[in-house]
Order: structure tokens, then sequence, then C-alpha cells
């Protein structure tokens, strides 16, 4: 017979499992987005990733539609737009920049997060969160030395959807409460379509005809990073802590990386390689110090240099 704890920790086992396919899944977008970049254009491939994104989750939640009302619609529209900037800028920046830096440099959200915080709310930055920005800072820096055209403007945009990120983050965290998750999902990423749509018609080309690899890779983006791990997040990361969840989350852009070597050819130089391990280390390292802490495996001078 299972006991209680036993059985908590097998939860936890597939709860790690899980988020860490969620990890793999987004980091595999990076790739896709820019497989499909060659046909469709990126603001186009937004607006078709999201309304195909937007029909799945309608079915997935046509049972629950009953209880769709006007705070669901308020609060999913404010967060939605908070998401479809993010992805607005993710789709412009992977457009002129490799998937390799566009990943590290979106993980910065993990460190913007608590300098929107202090801003606006005063909440303290720890001092391992502090020495992670300044590590970020010299990523950045190293970045901007290495590759033929420098920090470019799909550097910005991807560093702009870092911060975007962490705007969707803290919209969801402050603005979403007891709402059914389903439905706020589906009226964000309607929101996001509706959004694509309007840009579309306003600064994107006509859409072309395309072929079969471009719609494979709209359709891994919309059903895998989209539907699919919206819906892993939202189901197993509750079984985590923040710090775990977000060691966990460190895992994208490593598969992003993998993945622009494998199937893109991409490589990086010295610099490149010396500015992506900074952001990695200063984006982890206060979420181990903060994961040590939470297991009771730091030292009392560590704890203090944590708050």
């Amino acid at each position: 017979m299972v006991n209680d704890a036993s059985h908590a920790a097998l939860v936890r086992r597939r709860a790690i499992f899980w988020m860490v396919l969620t990890t793999l899944l987004w980091g595999g977008s990076f790739v896709f987005n820019k497989i499909g970049f060659r046909e469709i254009p990126p603001v186009n491939f937004l607006f078709l990733r999201f309304s195909l994104a937007t029909l799945l989750m309608g079915l997935i939640s046509i049972r629950r539609l009953a209880g769709l009302n006007r705070q669901i619609v308020r609060k999913g529209t404010l967060v939605g737009l908070a998401l479809g900037a993010a992805n607005l800028s993710f789709v412009l920046g992977v457009s002129g920049t490799t998937v390799s830096r566009a990943g590290f440099l979106n993980n910065l959200f993990v460190l913007i997060i608590p300098l929107i915080c202090y801003l606006v709310w005063r909440e303290r930055v720890s001092r391992a969160t502090s020495a992670g920005i300044l590590l970020a800072v010299a990523g950045l820096w190293s970045l901007a030395r290495g590759g033929a055209a420098g920090f470019n403007r799909g550097d910005l945009l991807s560093t702009v959807c870092a911060l975007f990120i962490a705007l969707h983050i803290i919209a969801v965290a402050k603005l979403l409460k007891d709402e059914d998750v389903y439905l706020v999902t589906l009226v964000q990423f309607a929101v996001v379509a509706l959004a694509g749509a309007l840009l579309s018609l306003l600064f994107a080309p006509p859409l072309a005809p395309f072929g079969a690899v471009s719609a494979a890779a709209l359709l891994y983006c919309a059903v895998f990073p989209t539907v699919i791990c919206f819906t892993l997040q939202n189901t197993w990361q509750r079984y985590t802590t923040p710090a775990q969840a977000g060691l966990i989350y460190t895992l994208d852009p490593i598969w992003s990386m993998l993945g622009g070597f494998l199937f893109l050819g991409e490589r990086l130089t010295g610099a490149e390689w010396a500015g992506c391990a900074l952001i990695f280390a200063g984006v982890a390292a206060p979420l181990l110090v903060r994961r040590m802490a939470e297991r009771g495996r730091i030292s009392p001078e560590l704890e203090e240099a944590r708050r």
C-alpha cells in the first residue's frame, strides 16, 4: 500500500518530468519558428499560430464555455495583451538573430520579474538576484562582442521579449485568482490572434501559399509550445516550488541552442559562448540559492545573502 509521503513524492517526480518536457517543447518552438519564417512572414506566422491555437483551445474548453463571463473576458484580455506583446517581440526577435542567442536572451525574464516587483511594489531584491543581474549584464556585453553583427536588432527584440514575458507572468499572478484556467487561456489566445490579424493587415505583406514544411512548423508551434505547454504548465507547476520550477525552466535555452546546432547549423563564437554561459549563470544561480534554502541545504551566510 502506498502511503501519503510516497504518493506525494511520485506526484513531484511526475511534475518534474512533465515540466522538463514542457521546456523541451518550448525550446523546439525557436527552431520551428525559424523554419516557418522561410515562407511565412513573422507577423503572419503569429496570427496563424494563435488562430489555430484558439480553435484547438476552444474545442478543448467547449464544455466550459457556459462559464465564460465578463470578468474572465476582461482579465483574459489584459493578460492576453501582455502575451501578445511577448509573442510579437519573440517572432520579430527570432527572425533577426540565431535561436541560440534568442533562447538565452528570452530567459532574462527570470531576473526582470524581481526588478519590476521592486520598482512597482518595492519588493526587496535579494543579493543573489543582484549578483545574477550583474552576471547577465556581463553576458549581454559578451554577446555584443560576439558574432558578425554584434548585438543586433533581433537581439534587442529578444531582450524586449524577456520584459514582456515578465509582465505577462506578473499579470497572471496579480490578476488571475479563481478563474477557470482553460477559459482564461482561451481568451488570451483569442486576443493574440486578433492582434496578429490587425498587425498582419496593417504591416505584413499578403500571405502567399506555403509548403508542407512551413505548414508542419506552424502546426507544431500552435499545438505543442502553445496549447499543450500551457496545459502542462497549469496542471503540474502547482506540485513544485517556484524555485524548482524556475530551475527547470532554465533548460529552455539549452534545448533551443541544441536545436539550432543540430537542425539549423548554427555555430557560436567564443564570445557568444561566454555571453550565453554568463546569462545562464546569472539566471540559474539565484534560483539555485533559493532552491537550496527551500531544502534546508544552505548556510546561514548564504541565506542572509539571498535576502
